[in-house]
């Protein structure tokens, strides 16, 4: 078994996982996992993403603030999302007044879709540091394999309303990322959205410096992806799941005809064993298999409830039962790309 998942096995977390044959211990103190390079993960993190539309100024700020109260130590965000300013904030605070020091913290960013020619790729790192006000990230992503055209919109449109997408070059792209980290300026790299084919595209690359270390990806008892998580697990790439609870009814994004995963008896009867939600069974689920999670709220309790998943496992029957819930459902279909050529490119594996 590749490097990676041997040394999880060894490591001192401790949960009850038929997955990876030892019987281990995961706590709201400890719960990171080791990446291919040497840094860690906290298995599970709080997505930070909300509509710049609709979402209060300030929420983002009081929510990481709180979330690092509860014990949350990872923030998924991204400079499209448009409030790092205030997530930073929240973490130099928090640091300020000694919760949590720097390295205590694991920030992901994202590089958005414009910015992939090479040239670009270090400003839009350096918007994102400058809008945190942290010298680093700790891990900072490609978000999609397919790129839009470079300029100061974020959604570029033609006259008739159509999105104006841009050839990509994944390799030249990587090799950018690779100079940031060799400056210092992130710790860690990793892909968003790829499939088996894109990630091979790096990992057989010519003087590969930095192998990817993670593939973020939609992850859930309705869409496990066993073929991809295999693949990574054999390649030491993380899977770390969005929408592990499945996700908001928004249509402009979500696919509504999907069935809402936490209705899911198997789920809510699990839950009631244990007396917990299907939204904590859920989480724990991928957790106990090695997938990080990185659940989005900014509602105050949810935000605590999604981090009560520790106290509790999982039997390998249970496991196997949740497993088998998989219906390949995705409710993320990123329409946006729908005219793109390669569009469904992350249907395959």
């Amino acid at each position: 078994m590749a490097n990676l998942w041997v040394s999880l096995e060894r490591s001192a977390l401790q949960f009850n996982c038929p997955h990876f044959g030892t019987n281990m211990n995961l706590t709201a103190e400890s719960h990171r996992i080791p990446l291919s390079n040497g840094n860690s993960i906290p298995l599970l993190g709080l997505g930070t993403y909300g509509d710049p539309q609709t979402t209060p100024r300030g929420t983002a700020l009081d929510c990481v603030k709180l979330a690092i109260d509860v014990g949350y130590r990872h923030f998924d965000g991204a400079l499209v999302y448009f409030n790092e300013h205030e997530v930073g904030q929240a973490i130099r605070e928090k640091i300020a007044d000694g919760t949590v020091r720097r390295e205590d913290i694991f920030y992901c960013g994202k590089l958005w879709n414009t910015f992939h020619p090479p040239e670009l790729v270090r400003p839009a790192l350096e918007k994102t540091l400058k809008a945190l006000k942290l010298d680093y990230v700790d891990l900072y992503i490609i978000e999609l394999p397919m790129a839009f055209k470079p300029g100061k919109a974020f959604y570029p449109k033609d006259q008739d309303g159509n999105y104006i997408y841009h050839h990509t070059d994944l390799c030249a792209t990587w090799e950018a990322l690779e100079a940031c980290k060799d400056a210092g300026l992130v710790k860690s790299l990793g892909v968003s959205n790829f499939n088996r084919r894109q990630l091979e595209l790096l990992l057989n690359k010519p003087g590969l410096k930095h192998k990817p270390v993670s593939n973020q990806v939609e992850c859930h008892p309705y869409f496990t992806q066993p073929k991809l998580l295999e693949y990574c697990r054999h390649n030491d790439i993380v899977i770390v799941g969005y929408c592990p609870i499945g996700s908001s009814r928004d249509a402009s994004w979500v696919n509504l005809k999907c069935p809402p995963l936490l209705d899911d008896e198997v789920l809510v009867s699990i839950g009631k064993k244990y007396n917990k939600s299907s939204a904590q069974v859920a989480l724990r689920f991928n957790i106990q298999r090695g997938v990080v999670v990185i659940p989005k709220s900014f509602n105050p309790e949810r935000i605590k409830h999604n981090f009560q998943i520790f106290d509790f496992s999982l039997t390998e029957e249970e496991m196997k039962a949740i497993e088998a819930l998989n219906k390949n459902i995705r409710f993320v279909e990123l329409l946006m790309w729908s005219d793109h050529p390669e569009y469904p490119f992350h249907d395959e594996y």
